[in-house]
């Protein structure tokens, strides 16, 4: 098959437990452009939180950003794709945040909104590099649809927010935890999978040509939708089972590995 599309995330998969992208990596990745291939992260991130990324790899590539709901070039901020959360749903998680007394952060125009800036906002700044706008009431800021709202909170608790959250929440809204640590909640419309379909649309790229490389189950979905989806050898054994493909680990350039394999090394 000849692939014309990568996506990739980037925690855990792109990163190495480093927090870095090694010299093959990076070496891969422009060789696979300057084949042909369309090369795109796909991230949980704002399109503030991949400026480093950015700059290491130094190309104008598609970003799938906020888990899909925006779609945007890196250097000329051309958005391809963007799909907004209701104001109605974005109330209810709103509201449901501050009766579970959780953290709550909300993307709104990427921007960054919180109530108050306290020691989990303050780790949040340094993940996503952005600084927040402090607003009396978030409920406000909801009025007209958000991004993407994140709830951060101690790892037990976000796993009992996510298995019993499901039960408040319309059938409009896609909610997953990208870490442990995060519950994030999008529109139905916004995934890595539907982002990979629009960008397939825009380059005239048939899903069956495409490659989804992750480790986390916000992954699934893309890895899933690609023609060849491949699992990190980092990642769970219920990635891994979705998987077409397991790659080595974040800390073995897996995804140099793929590239290597099935871009690189084709006809």
């Amino acid at each position: 098959m000849d692939y014309k599309l990568i996506a990739v995330d980037i925690d855990g998969t792109l990163l190495n437990d480093e927090g870095k992208i090694s010299e093959n990596t990076i070496k891969a990745i422009r060789m696979g452009v300057k084949k042909g291939l369309i090369f795109t992260i796909a991230t949980g991130r704002p399109i503030q939180g991949v400026e480093n990324i950015n700059a290491m790899i130094n190309l104008d590539l598609p970003f799938i950003t906020y888990n899909g709901a925006m779609v945007v070039m890196g250097k000329t901020r051309k958005i391809l794709y963007e799909k907004c959360m209701s104001s109605v749903d974005a109330k209810n998680i709103i509201s449901l945040g501050k009766k579970y007394g959780v953290n709550i952060m909300v993307w709104k125009n990427n921007c960054l909104f919180v109530e108050k800036i306290n020691e989990w906002v303050e780790r949040y700044i340094k993940i996503s590099t952005v600084e927040p706008i402090e607003v009396e009431n978030l409920i406000d800021v909801a009025e007209g649809g958000v991004t993407k709202i994140l709830w951060y909170d101690y790892t037990e608790k976000i796993s009992e927010y996510h298995r019993t959250v499901g039960t408040f929440l319309s059938g409009n809204v896609n909610y997953y935890t990208s870490q442990p640590f995060f519950l994030e909640f999008t529109d139905k419309q916004a995934s890595k999978a539907i982002a990979m379909e629009k960008l397939g649309e825009f380059y005239g790229i048939d899903r069956k040509e495409m490659i989804a490389v992750g480790d986390g189950f916000n992954d699934l979905p893309m890895i899933e939708y690609a023609g060849l989806g491949v699992a990190m050898g980092n990642a769970p054994d219920e990635v891994k089972n979705k998987a077409d493909f397991i790659t080595l680990s974040n800390n073995e350039d897996g995804v140099a590995h793929v590239i290597n394999k099935f871009v690189l090394s084709a006809p």
